[in-house]
Formats: C-alpha cells, sequence, structure tokens
C-alpha cells in the first residue's frame, strides 16, 4: 500500500502494450463492495479467499500489468500465481510510504487503529521477507510515475535471462 502501483502500473502497462489490472478494483467489482465494508463485515480472512481467488483468475491472462494490494503475499498459494509472471516491488522506504498513507484518504482497514503507525510498522516488518522474495526490488524515493515505470523497464531484461538461457546463448553463440 502506497507504493505508487496505481499509477505506475497503468504507465508501464502503456509502454509493454499489455493490459492494467488492479486486483483490489477487481475484488471490489466482483464482491459488489468496497474492501473496507469486507474487512468490517466478513474480516480479513473472507478478503485474503476473494484475492486469492480473483488473482487466480487474473492469472490465466497473459500481457498483464498487475498491481495488488501489499497483503497478498501473505497467502503462500498466491505466490505459486504470482510467479506465473514478473514479481516486482516497487519500493519508496518506510517514511515516505507513511507520508503518502497520511496523505491519502483511502481507507486501509489494516491501519484503522489506535496507533497506525505502530500498525503499519508491524505489517511492514511481518511482510518484508515476502516482499524480499519478489524476482525485482526497485528502491524508489519520491519519483514520478513516469520514472518508475522507465526503471523498471531499464531492468527487466536482466530479470527476463535466466541462468540457463545465459549457458544456452554462450553454447549456440546467440
Amino acid at each position: 500500500m502506497g507504493s505508487g502501483k496505481s499509477a505506475t502500473g497503468p504507465l508501464l502497462a502503456e509502454y509493454l502494450a499489455y493490459a492494467f489490472v488492479d486486483v483490489d478494483v477487481v475484488i471490489e467489482k466482483v464482491s459488489k463492495r468496497s474492501i473496507a465494508t469486507m474487512f468490517e463485515k466478513e474480516g480479513e480472512e473472507e478478503f485474503r479467499r476473494i484475492e486469492t481467488q480473483v488473482l487466480n483468475e487474473i492469472g490465466q491472462h497473459h500481457s498483464l500489468v498487475v498491481a495488488t494490494g501489499g497483503g497478498v503475499v501473505t497467502r503462500h498459494e498466491n505466490w505459486g500465481i504470482l510467479h506465473q509472471g514478473i514479481v516486482i516491488w516497487l519500493d519508496p522506504g518506510r517514511e515516505c510510504l507513511l507520508e503518502r498513507l497520511q496523505a491519502d484518504p483511502v481507507k486501509r482497514p489494516l491501519l484503522e487503529t489506535q496507533d497506525p503507525v505502530k500498525a503499519f510498522d508491524a505489517l511492514l516488518k511481518a511482510r518484508q521477507q515476502f516482499y524480499s522474495e519478489a524476482d525485482y526490488h526497485v528502491v524508489i524515493e519520491n519519483q514520478d510515475p513516469e520514472e518508475v515505470a522507465n526503471r523498471v523497464l531499464e531492468g527487466l531484461p536482466s530479470i527476463l535471462r535466466k541462468p540457463e538461457d545465459l549457458g544456452a546463448q554462450q553454447t549456440t553463440g546467440v
């Protein structure tokens, strides 16, 4: 949350000539209620169940840039779906994230506590290990979405090459 994926994702999709899908938007359309309402009435576990269903459906398609909520990484079954493509972690750092979240009027159910900063720090700490499993980690600091999309594009060629591909290239002389 607050990483800039909703602004960067559409630009990246445009540059790649892919479609852009925001999982949270799809969840709200499918469930016909807001995420905040879902958390309030059914709880986080029900939201995560629906999130996994939506992600699985989206994962059946190709040529997509998909934005997910930060908690998607907490369910083991989601990693199989995510790794059907390239997982990119947009990381603006703690201070920038806090600044963005405090300026953003979107209701964030997991931060609706007496001490939202403490709740944020606990979420970040719990998810950090999962985020580090991304294929590509892009550290960003107050860069506009176009700059971030360009940084992602610059790094794509190196993460698309797997060690076995490099060996094959050397063997064939390609």
